[in-house]
């Protein structure tokens, strides 16, 4: 397994906030580092590439918004003559948790709807992204000049951006994402099939060869060609990701944990846990379940 080049995060632990502005994108490995806590909002200004979310690849360009809840398995690969210029936010779910006031509006409302529809991109309307990128520069304003209340200011900002693209989310929930022609069929196949049955711990090379009507040699090439990871190693981040959820969401052991989502043995588990998040899975419960609530 590759050794990962995990993110570091908040270096303000009351602050949970990042902001990547205006980043040019050039074709680099970002699995299996990209799978965080942190949700992200990624921000298209031109540009064109593939953006792989999950088990959906999407095409990028001007005016895409892609929402990213955390643990989402999600890799860039910018075009090499037209690369990706992009703003990206990442940041905690506590940073925008406010009271209901009565209303049935939920702030993270885009997230849990793409989560559950494992739909992650919304081109923005012409119309306003003028309003979208308003905000993204108000952000970056606040943390440049950092004048008194600039977090709040901050917190604010990100609430009615959110604010805004939970709205347009809400009318645009029935349409779909065409497919990227250049991945073939039997590839998004797979991912499909390896995201709804990553937990089965006989999940091998052979076995999704088979199902996937090819060589393992061939399968192994495919997989690194368009995803950039290894077959193991994406099965092992959809693992990863669903005992970190449920780490913080139930209280089963460390042990049925690890049987539930697929691991051979509870050392294989800690082992791999600590090489993709730097933590033991006992460290990771008991340090999120500090600021739950």
């Amino acid at each position: 397994m590759e050794q990962p080049l995990r993110k570091s995060f908040f270096n303000d632990p009351m602050f949970p906030f990042e902001m990547v502005y205006r980043d040019r994108k050039s074709p680099q490995h970002e699995l299996p580092e990209h799978l965080h806590d942190r949700y992200e909002l990624v921000y298209i200004y031109e540009g064109r590439g593939t953006f792989l979310l999950n088990h959906n690849f999407y095409d990028m360009s001007e005016g895409d918004l892609f929402v990213i809840p955390g643990n989402t398995i999600h890799r860039a690969f910018p075009d090499t003559e037209v690369p990706v210029l992009s703003t990206a936010l990442f940041f905690s779910p506590s940073l925008v948790r406010i009271p209901s006031l009565g209303d049935t509006h939920f702030i993270l409302s885009s997230f849990e709807w793409a989560r559950k529809r494992r739909k992650y991109k919304v081109n923005i309307p012409e119309a306003l992204r003028g309003t979208f990128m308003s905000i993204i520069e108000q952000i970056k304003m606040e943390l440049e000049d950092r004048k008194s209340g600039y977090k709040h200011a901050i917190c604010l900002q990100l609430q009615f951006l959110l604010l805004q693209l939970n709205r347009l989310m809400s009318q645009v929930q029935s349409e779909t994402e065409d497919p990227v022609h250049s991945v073939p069929q039997w590839m998004q196949s797979l991912l499909l099939f390896i995201d709804l049955h990553h937990t089965e711990n006989d999940l091998c090379l052979t076995t999704l060869s088979k199902r996937a009507s090819v060589s393992t040699s061939h399968l192994s090439r495919a997989f690194k060609q368009y995803t950039g990871i290894s077959v193991i190693d994406y099965v092992n981040a959809k693992r990863i990701a669903n005992t970190k959820e449920m780490l913080l969401t139930s209280d089963s052991s460390l042990e049925i944990i690890a049987q539930k989502c697929g691991f051979e043995s509870l050392s294989h588990f800690h082992r791999l846990f600590k090489l993709l998040t730097g933590v033991t899975p006992g460290a990771y419960r008991r340090g999120n379940q500090l600021f739950k609530g």
